[in-house]
């Protein structure tokens, strides 16, 4: 009888300490999938100011087509779905390095610096969550347990990242 009651109680703990692991789990994919999204409004927000820098780039310095192309691909880039969008982005950090930064007056010279540095800072941070929402959901137990609910599989995203310090090409 005693021997049966110890195994009771050990297939009791052992069931209890799984339960307590998968709440403690599920809880953290929770957490990670919020900063995900947190992540990714931050970068979005980074993405839209410096598509105004861009527009106003092109409405104060630059002139005729040049200024057009420039504020063409910075609406689209801003305008552009989820899936749509590293394209976009990426067509906009390419007509920016094309600006001459150095006709550019000091201000929005060093606004459009400040732009670039937090797009590639937010990307840095929605990607590092991106990474350690997917590490924990790749667990086995995880996805046995199906913990992460019908959350979307997070997707990193992968742009060209401007590089200010280099000077235009001509």
């Amino acid at each position: 009888m005693t021997t049966w009651l110890v195994v009771f109680a050990l297939v009791v703990a052992l069931v209890v300490a799984n339960a307590l692991w998968l709440v403690a789990t599920a809880n953290r994919l929770d957490r990670l999938h919020v900063r995900m999204d947190a992540g990714w409004a931050a970068l979005d927000a980074a993405l839209a100011r410096r598509a105004v820098v861009a527009r106003t780039v092109a409405a104060s310095v630059l002139r005729g087509e040049d200024a057009e192309v420039l504020r063409a691909a910075a609406d689209l880039a801003e305008l552009a779905p989820r899936p749509e969008r590293e394209s976009a982005e990426n067509e906009l950090t390419r007509r920016l390095a094309e600006v001459d930064r150095r006709t550019l007056p000091a201000g929005l010279a060093d606004e459009l610096t400040d732009a670039e540095e937090r797009v590639v800072i937010a990307r840095r941070v929605y990607n590092d969550a991106v990474r350690d929402t997917l590490a924990l959901r790749r667990r086995r137990r995880v996805r046995y347990f199906r913990l992460a609910g019908t959350a979307r599989r997070p997707e990193y995203f992968e742009i060209a990242e401007p590089d200010p310090a280099t000077p235009p090409k001509t």
